[in-house]
């Protein structure tokens, strides 16, 4: 039995949720999301909650339970509060700047990286140093936060790159004569 399966999905107030066939649409402040499961779960709507109940117990089936239970948490989640990255940079020279809806980094490259962010995705930069990516959908937050990260990841020597906020670099010691 699936632990995270079998707990429903409370509806705050502000929010409702459609279901058709396999599909449910959530509707909240933040805007609409939707997700489509598998033939392996049926989903239901009662008393302002969602509960998923798998299709037999074969192991796809109890797969798909808690997986498809979290999904429908996320959906609420992010029409709800939204999603939320935060990035610091650390470097000499190292800064970033929003101008209209471009990113502009200056990473110490020859050029400065300008990095156009997509519809659904809000990121801003309240300092030189930390960039702050927001949207209703944790996927695609996470694969734009990412995508930026990947642009000067931290290297273990000096620490210089764009992290995470709060993630721990492994520090190396350099060479020793």
């Amino acid at each position: 039995m699936s632990r995270i399966g079998k707990k429903s999905v409370e509806l705050p107030s502000g929010v409702s949720a459609a279901v058709s066939g396999q599909s449910i649409e959530v509707k909240g402040p933040k805007g609409t999301r939707s997700f489509t499961a598998t033939d392996d779960v049926t989903l239901t709507v009662e008393d302002n909650a969602v509960s998923v109940a798998p299709r037999g117990m074969s192991k796809r089936a109890r797969q798909q339970w808690g997986m498809s239970r979290t999904m429908v948490a996320n959906l609420v989640t992010g029409v709800t509060t939204g999603f939320k990255k935060e990035l610091e940079i650390q470097g000499v020279g190292y800064r970033a700047q929003m101008q209209g809806n471009t990113l502009k980094l200056n990473l110490g490259y020859s050029h400065d990286v300008e990095f156009e962010a997509p519809e659904g995705i809000t990121i801003t930069a309240p300092k030189q140093t930390e960039i702050v990516v927001e949207g209703i959908d944790q996927q695609q937050v996470g694969e734009v936060a990412a995508k930026i990260r990947e642009w000067r990841r931290p290297e273990p020597y000096k620490g210089k790159g764009i992290r995470y906020k709060g993630e721990f670099i492994f520090r190396k010691e350099g060479k020793k004569k």
